[in-house]
């Protein structure tokens, strides 16, 4: 009697097991199909807004044609001055440039329709692999495309990376601290000026570049390191970084008082739920409760927001970088706007256009991770 009470509770504990282990592989296999479908979705949005961009910087195919007259004109001013061909006639002067034409066309792929061309493009662009730039090269002389954008994607990771982390733990800590402090001086003072980042960044950068660079002289106008780079690493990285005060604090300052009174006011909210209430009656520490009470159940709203943030932050950069001489992609960007230059226009285009969708991927994965109430169910939604 008693061994088949041990079989029957040795086979309930074997099923709960298979059961469980089951639960877990459907689990992970619905949070695996939810993630590429996501990644899925975020890739063909990429695609449409690349497309978009390829024929807006093309101009229906416009350019093209300015390129195959480009073409044409250089062909002819090298026959011309060429004294191998002075003994030609003019007609066959004539036929041995259209010939040099059409060939360089073909090499080109301008001989084709645009609308076939657009794909070739699209392709090329999706992967960076767009040739050589019209007219801007990379610090090294190289105008290889793909060469000039890695070369300044670096800088611009290094500058919002360090901007945002800083932003998002300053407005948090300060944010904790004024929801304490409801009503205070220093939370009028901060509600006053959050209107201030109303103005872009680089609006802001203006006047430190005026006050700390111009006036006082303690700071450089611009740039990522000192010229010439010094040789030693760690004098090279203190540049960088003195070099880093201003075009971040710019960055800071034009978003941290809405952001810190935007947070702020969500855990107000929060702190004045009746579990937290509750959690206070119990003598529960106020760092704890603060913790465990307010800021988590908080979490997934703030970085929805900061993740909102970051994109605005994103497509601010151009005049920004700008502004502070900053070797990033918006400077890089603008400058091929003002050259012109399409090659660049579209791969600058495609990195922030692949930038902005691993913020959002990223923001799904973090969302889910930091609020245990997101299940993935079967649908692939969340």
């Amino acid at each position: 009697m008693a061994d088949a009470s041990i079989a029957r509770a040795s086979d309930q504990v074997a099923s709960e097991g298979r059961r469980d282990r089951s639960s877990g592989q459907g689990s992970f296999a619905r949070v695996a199909g939810y993630t590429i479908s996501r990644a899925i979705a975020l890739f063909i949005t990429i695609v449409i807004g690349v497309y978009a961009t390829i024929l807006i910087a093309n101009m229906g195919g416009y350019v093209d044609e300015i390129r195959s007259a480009q073409i044409e004109e250089s062909v002819a001013i090298g026959v011309s001055q060429n004294p191998e061909y002075r003994s030609l006639t003019s007609a066959q002067r004539q036929e041995l440039v259209a010939g040099i034409v059409e060939v360089e066309r073909r090499r080109l792929g301008l001989d084709r329709p645009f609308m076939v061309r657009s794909f070739t493009y699209l392709t090329n662009a999706l992967t960076l692999d767009l040739g050589r730039s019209e007219y801007i090269s990379s610090d090294r002389g190289s105008r290889q495309v793909r060469q000039v954008i890695l070369e300044r994607l670096a800088p611009t990771l290094i500058l919002f990376a360090s901007a945002n982390l800083i932003l998002f733990f300053v407005a948090i800590f300060v944010g904790l601290f004024l929801s304490r402090r409801y009503g205070s001086w220093l939370d009028r003072f901060v509600i006053a000026l959050a209107p201030t980042s109303a103005a872009p960044s680089w609006f802001f950068g203006i006047f430190l570049i005026l006050i700390f660079a111009a006036l006082l002289g303690v700071l450089p106008f611009g740039g990522m390191v000192a010229t010439p780079p010094p040789p030693d690493r760690l004098d090279y990285a203190l540049s960088v970084l003195r070099h880093l005060i201003l075009p971040v604090s710019a960055i800071i300052i034009g978003a941290v008082f809405i952001t810190i009174y935007s947070w702020r006011t969500f855990f107000l909210i929060y702190s004045s739920e009746d579990y937290v209430e509750m959690a206070k009656a119990k003598g529960l520490p106020s760092n704890t409760i603060e913790r465990r009470y307010v800021l988590r159940p908080t979490l997934p709203t703030i970085i929805t927001s900061f993740a909102l943030l970051v994109i605005q932050l994103w497509t601010g950069g151009i005049v920004l970088e700008t502004v502070f001489n900053w070797p990033g992609l918006g400077r890089l960007l603008f400058q091929a706007i003002n050259l012109f230059d399409t090659p660049i226009i579209v791969a600058s285009v495609v990195i922030f256009a692949y930038l902005l969708a691993v913020t959002v991927f990223l923001l799904d994965i973090v969302y889910a991770l930091v609020d245990p109430r997101v299940k993935v169910d079967s649908g692939g939604a969340v």
